[in-house]
């Protein structure tokens, strides 16, 4: 039985999931974390489902097996595309998801709105779902951004990145964007850099406050919030076991460089 003590488990397919872990430790600071990053597979994005189910079938044992209270797909395609099957799979399994944060944009007032993400989060029923629901609302955009995952995941100069991110954003670069949705947890990492590509400097929002909001509030209704005050802890897995990837994971987390 899960314990109050227990740490969340976050995972990823990559760094990604790095930007949520650094929120949701900031908002539940009595909470310990274990962070597995599938960075040996990354991206997931670019995958088929049916792979990305398996792959996140194989982290969540993982997680499991070092006796996690919660865990937290920290992972837009991970969560669309893997997350209903894991729960039918595992109905034992304590699990949330992160989501783009395209009602949190509309709630704002804003009316033309750029979604950033993977092509198979975009392709996958339940974004589809969410931009249809809002279209009376606001002018929406899917924008799928093949290869800057990969980019980022690897660390690429950024030269290359910019270079990428000019070219899927040119079509916006004149056009009145009020604001960005990141659907991919990699991508917060060059907000700055996508906003730079477009003319107005557009608001830019990410599921982590939603997610983390969302995790607190499951916590406490399941009576597994952990009230007491230590010295957080987080420990940092990864699929690509080599000390240069967790050295980076740290440096991505803050907590070190």
């Amino acid at each position: 039985m899960s314990q109050r003590s227990d740490p969340i488990g976050v995972f990823d397919s990559g760094v990604g999931g790095l930007s949520t872990l650094r929120v949701l430790a900031q908002q539940l600071p009595n909470e310990d974390f274990v962070f597995f990053g599938d960075s040996a597979n990354a991206p997931y994005g670019n995958k088929s489902q049916v792979e990305v189910q398996r792959l996140s079938e194989r982290v969540v044992q993982q997680l499991q097996a070092v006796h996690v209270k919660t865990i937290v797909i920290a992972c837009n395609t991970a969560t669309s595309a893997a997350k209903p099957q894991l729960m039918a799979a595992h109905p034992e399994l304590d699990l949330l998801g992160i989501e783009p944060a395209l009602k949190a944009a509309v709630d704002a007032g804003h009316k033309r709105i750029l979604v950033l993400g993977t092509a198979l989060t975009l392709s996958l029923p339940k974004l589809k779902a969410q931009v249809a629901r809002f279209q009376g609302q606001a002018t929406i955009y899917p924008q799928a951004c093949p290869g800057l995952a990969e980019l980022i995941e690897h660390q690429a100069d950024a030269e290359q990145v910019q270079a990428l991110l000019h070219q899927l954003l040119q079509p916006y670069a004149n056009q009145t964007i009020d604001a960005v949705v990141l659907g991919c947890t990699h991508y917060p990492f060059v907000a700055d850099e996508i906003q730079a590509e477009l003319a107005q400097l557009p608001t830019v929002y990410t599921g982590d406050a939603g997610v983390a909001a969302n995790l607190q509030r499951h916590l406490q209704r399941r009576q597994l919030l952990n009230v007491t005050p230590h010295v957080q802890q987080i420990q940092l897995m990864s699929s690509r076991k080599t000390p240069a990837e967790l050295a980076l994971y740290r440096q991505l987390l803050g907590l070190e460089g």
